[in-house]
């Protein structure tokens, strides 16, 4: 077997064994490397040779089940609409990413904090394609691509801090009625209306 393959190996492991690991705890910080590494079967080194560091493993697990919501058939329905306004759909696939973030909350836990600080801001976020939309080029796409990262950045802390919203502010994200307000509010206070 070559190296790439036996790689490969190894790193579908601790994938595999890093969600498992996260799914039974109750605090996804105290999933240490080398619980990770002892439940795939290798020394912990391995963890930054295939990822670079524990939270890149933990942030991939969550990119894999991330991807997984964005591949639902409604995201692809509300994506492909003709008769969905940009902003609309900004509404709409935030509600679906939210909901997302609430119901896997122990990973929204765990990589909320790293992907805001490491965050590669040269890719466009899914949001950008539809604020440069929305702007129908009254803004330059520098501007655009700041208020989507402004609009995803402000989302991922809120639903961070979603129980402390709730005991503090009497604001329950759980509930998606309330969800749905608080996401059209933060599209309609970020994207102003253009004729």
């Amino acid at each position: 077997m070559r190296k790439e393959e036996k790689t490969q190996i190894t790193k579908d492991k601790l994938i595999a064994n890093t969600e498992k690991l996260i799914e039974q705890c109750e605090d996804p910080y105290k999933v240490t490397s080398r619980q990770i590494a002892a439940a795939s079967g290798v020394q912990p080194a391995m963890i930054n040779y295939c990822f670079g560091s524990r939270e890149n493993l933990i942030h991939e697990v969550f990119e894999r089940k991330y991807k997984s919501t964005l591949s639902d058939p409604i995201v692809n329905e509300i994506v492909s609409s003709n008769s969905i306004t940009p902003k609309e759909k900004l509404k709409r696939l935030h509600f679906i990413v939210a909901r997302f973030l609430i119901n896997d909350f122990k990973y929204t836990k765990a990589i909320t904090k790293f992907v805001l600080f490491n965050r590669d801001l040269s890719r466009d976020s899914f949001s950008s394609k539809y604020v440069i939309e929305h702007y129908k080029g009254t803004k330059t796409n520098e501007e655009c691509k700041l208020i989507a990262y402004e609009l995803s950045t402000m989302m991922q802390l809120i639903i961070f801090r979603c129980q402390d919203l709730k005991n503090g502010m009497n604001i329950n994200l759980e509930d998606e009625n309330v969800l749905k307000h608080y996401i059209d509010l933060r599209v309609d206070l970020l994207l102003e209306d253009v004729d």
